[in-house]
């Protein structure tokens, strides 16, 4: 199992309380725990996932009330779909998504990546209001260019070439 690890603020938007938050460690794993927020753009609710190591994200936008009991989906489908944007071949991604074949949900417990989390949530909000909005076509864009923005987390290196690097991708 590997976990999404919430925000408050999220885990208040799905309805988590304490007592479904996963406790012990994850299974170790080459990609392992992603960090997870709400944010709000406009009015829509999106929820962006920074991954814990490598700081690789992406945004989901407009997310329906309704689909936030659904959230290990949707990231599942959302991240193997920019994968798959981002070129990684159906072997890399297979291998990537059966990591999460099974995921849990925990605190938050890096303030490293909550900072880098926040700076990116920053940057997608003025990025996709400037694009006119969550339904703008050029989210895909947005995602692809903001995992190309150095981040001093990881020795100001991009987010997708310390993914890449990690899987010899």
């Amino acid at each position: 199992m590997q976990l999404i690890r919430c925000t408050k603020k999220l885990q208040k938007e799905i309805g988590l309380k304490n007592d479904a938050l996963v406790q012990p460690d994850p299974t170790p794993s080459l990609l392992g725990s992603w960090h997870a927020n709400l944010i709000i753009i406009g009015q829509s609710r999106c929820v962006l996932f920074v991954n814990d190591k490598t700081l690789f994200n992406f945004l989901i936008p407009d997310v329906p009330k309704e689909q936030f009991c659904q959230l290990d989906r949707l990231f599942r489908d959302f991240l193997q779909c920019i994968l798959a944007e981002e070129g990684f071949d159906t072997t890399t991604t297979d291998k990537i998504l059966q990591e999460y074949a099974e995921i849990g949900f925990a605190n938050t417990n890096s303030k490293s990546v909550l900072g880098s989390m926040n700076d990116l949530a920053q940057h997608y909000k003025y990025h996709i209001e400037d694009a006119g909005g969550v339904h703008s076509y050029m989210i895909p864009q947005i995602v692809h260019d903001l995992n190309r923005m150095p981040m001093s987390a990881i020795a100001a290196c991009y987010p997708i070439d310390a993914l890449r690097e990690l899987y010899k991708a």
